[in-house]
């Protein structure tokens, strides 16, 4: 079992950037592929980015492609997702996930969820 907590979020404007973190806790983070979900409001939470369970393999929604970076260091049972040229369409609170199953975008792939974090950039 996994334990996640994000943080990062935060008012950004259009062409910035943010960074944001997931923090794990529990002794199986490096068994777990990750992934990166975000929620508009009044919308369907959708797939942002995933990572493989050694980081070496990642792949992304084609709306974020070449805009953000997802990476993970195991040592320290942290994911991370780089937001680069953030647009006002990127509003939502963002989500980390952890699953057994690797290379999913569907939501009921990912086991364990944090709590969020609101990334919200004005125009």
């Amino acid at each position: 079992q996994v334990q996640l907590v994000e943080s990062g979020g935060g008012s950004v404007q259009a062409g910035g950037s943010l960074r944001l973190s997931c923090a794990a806790s529990g002794r199986t983070f490096g068994t777990y592929s990750m992934g990166w979900f975000r929620q508009a409001p009044g919308k369907e939470r959708s797939f942002v980015a995933g990572i493989s369970r050694s980081g070496a393999s990642a792949y992304y929604a084609d709306s974020v492609k070449d805009r953000f970076t997802i990476s993970r260091d195991n040592a320290k049972m942290t994911l991370y997702l780089q937001l680069n040229s953030l647009k006002s369409e990127d509003t939502a609170v963002y989500y980390c996930a952890a699953g057994a199953t690797g290379w999913r975008t569907d939501t009921s792939a990912f086991d364990y969820w944090g709590q969020g974090t609101q990334v919200t950039v004005s125009s």
